[in-house]
């Protein structure tokens, strides 16, 4: 049955003014230039060490740039949330997302299991699971994940995307049900572009990059500002009928160790970080959708 997205978002407009009690940002850009952030709240369930994030700081890569810096603790324990991670203050919606950073350059430990993840996250009681998200795994700062998650707990959907921007390889564009050994490759208006271009010598812990992704109740684009000629390069551009969230969320940015999820190009990629790795953000913007 084709969903009809206009009615959809008019009901969504209803029960998040009721449900969600109006509490929902206006269009921002947090620039990190303070020490307290305008518009995030610091959220890690992990240990409570001082240096694990730090905002306002001045960027080691850009001279000029104050930063949002996030440092893995080597004695912490795995697990999304574990590592520094800011969630906004209100709730976020359809609209569009957009945020540059740098993730760490994992040179000194090729196999660490670290994950940098930019995204939006709310677990409802009854709606289920809103998260739509890019992530990387330093492990190989070639590759990028897209996707996003939706559903109830212990019945999970996933649509997602994994990509090798520096050679231009798209390795999957899928939908899972964990649950029930579900995966499913993706076709059609799911699977757009088909191809994508090379980005030469692309390392995402090579400099600061532009990324973001457009949340409409009908398709998520995924995105990136090319290094070299600021064109926008769509890495996703979903459409399909499965996996679009539709209720409010939370916009967030985290970075956590992983023992259990390797980057796609090495299997080994599980080791508990041996240093502070740091990520720098330079900001983070929201622009919510026009009813």
């Amino acid at each position: 049955m084709k969903i009809n997205f206009l009615s959809v978002f008019l009901l969504l407009s209803v029960i998040q003014a009721d449900q969600f009690n109006g509490d929902f940002h206006e269009a921002f850009r947090e620039d990190f230039s303070s020490s307290k952030p305008e518009y995030f709240h610091y959220g890690s369930t992990g240990t409570k060490a001082g240096f694990k994030w730090q905002s306002g700081k001045k960027s080691k890569t850009e001279l000029g740039s104050k930063i949002l810096s996030f440092k893995l603790n080597p004695k912490e324990d795995a697990g999304p949330g574990k590592g520094p991670e800011i969630i906004s203050d209100k709730f976020t919606h359809f609209g569009s997302y957009s945020t540059r950073l740098k993730v760490p350059a994992a040179t000194d430990q090729p196999n660490v299991g670290a994950v940098v993840g930019y995204f939006t996250y709310h677990n409802d009681t009854l709606l289920g699971l809103s998260e739509v998200d890019m992530e990387w795994l330093i492990a190989d700062p070639e590759v990028i994940y897209v996707g996003t998650w939706t559903g109830k707990s212990g019945q999970l959907k996933r649509v997602g995307r994994t990509i090798n921007l520096a050679k231009g390889i798209i390795y999957t564009t899928e939908y899972r049900e964990d649950h029930r050994e579900i995966r499913e490759q993706l076709s059609d208006e799911s699977n757009l572009p088909e191809s994508i271009a090379a980005i030469e010598g692309f390392d995402a812990s090579a400099q600061f990059h532009t990324y973001g992704f457009d949340w409409h109740p009908d398709r998520i684009r995924w995105w990136m500002l090319h290094p070299a000629t600021a064109d926008t390069v769509v890495l996703w551009d979903y459409q399909g009928e499965k996996g679009i969230p539709q209720h409010p969320s939370r916009y967030r940015m985290n970075f956590w160790h992983t023992d259990n999820w390797a980057v796609e190009t090495n299997p080994n990629s599980l080791e508990k970080p041996e240093k502070r790795f740091e990520l720098e953000v330079d900001w983070m913007e929201y622009v919510p959708l026009k009813k």
